[in-house]
């Protein structure tokens, strides 16, 4: 056989394939299915197997209460939920956790606002301020709490301080109680708060602001009918994100709070279950419902973040 038939028939049998790999693409895609979605099958695998397997057999957990639950409370496949609800030890918790929860979230969103206004403007020492403000977010909650009682405990620098000049007879509690961990979770969470408003802020083109100005607005005019609106999605999530921040707090209720008093929140709870009564049912059966307060919360807040403006800032956000 001459070269040039082999040629020819090896340049046909490659032509061939080529067109074969053509039609199998040109067949996927008329079915609708882009291999490139493989990609996605290592992240589906990690999703699955460190999310939707624990998560589900956590629930299931829920359903499986020890027989002295059962006994105790009754409900059968429902005794954790029962006794949840019924134990006023437990249910008093989720009063705690919001007690806590919500006025931290609401306060780290509303200071965060006229901080990132501010250092949305050019001016000397703004890089050493911003740097200030979101130092705290690097020490972390184990090294706040530890931080707040040696500046605020009962023998901490502020109170020797008071002492000294006068203004108090007695060491005050700032710590180990409701205002410690408060106090922890503004220090650790306004960081964060500060550094999404800012994000959403610079995304608002500055034009529409100054239009607003030009055409008679005062400040509270245009934050309250320009800026507000506009800066709605960022209030959202920034309010959501704090919020469950807070919701789940655990180190600060058990190192600057009062652990089975006024910080008896929810995480503690579930911990006692889990790594004292080793019972794991009713430690998951918390953990489930802790789940689904968050997700009210966050329906709500959605809720209230489809009444504002769904158009474009235009900027660069």
């Amino acid at each position: 056989m001459s070269t040039a038939a082999l040629k020819a028939g090896k340049g046909g049998k490659e032509g061939t394939a080529a067109r074969s790999t053509a039609s199998l693409r040109h067949r996927l895609a008329e079915r609708g299915i882009d291999t490139s979605l493989l990609m996605l099958v290592p992240a589906l695998f990690f999703a699955v197997a460190l999310f939707i397997y624990p998560f589900s057999y956590g629930i299931g957990l829920t359903f499986q209460p020890s027989p002295e639950i059962q006994q105790q409370w009754g409900g059968g496949m429902f005794a954790n939920y029962v006794a949840f609800f019924k134990d006023s030890f437990l249910f008093d918790s989720v009063w705690l956790t919001m007690r806590l929860a919500l006025p931290v979230a609401i306060f780290n969103v509303l200071a965060s606002i006229p901080v990132a206004f501010k250092l949305r403007q050019r001016f000397r020492g703004k890089k050493l301020l911003t740097t200030l403000v979101v130092l705290p977010i690097t020490l972390g909650t184990v090294l706040t709490a530890q931080g707040l009682l040696i500046f605020a405990g009962r023998q901490g620098w502020l109170n020797r301080f008071l002492i000294q000049i006068g203004v108090i007879d007695q060491p005050v509690a700032f710590v180990n109680n409701y205002w410690g961990v408060v106090f922890s979770l503004v220090i650790s969470g306004f960081p964060f708060a500060f550094l999404l408003i800012s994000s959403y802020l610079s995304g608002i083109d500055p034009s529409i602001e100054a239009a607003a100005k030009v055409m008679g607005a005062n400040w509270q005019q245009r934050f309250r009918r320009v800026i507000l609106p506009l800066l709605a999605p960022g209030l959202a999530t920034t309010s959501i994100l704090t919020f469950v921040l807070a919701f789940s707090v655990f180190p600060s209720a058990r190192l600057v709070g009062d652990a089975m008093g006024s910080t008896r929140v929810m995480s503690l709870m579930a911990f006692r279950a889990f790594g004292e009564q080793n019972d794991y049912p009713m430690a998951s059966t918390i953990a489930i419902i802790m789940g689904l307060i968050e997700l009210v919360v966050i329906a709500v807040i959605l809720m209230w973040r489809s009444t504002m403006y769904k158009g474009s800032t235009g900027g660069k956000g």
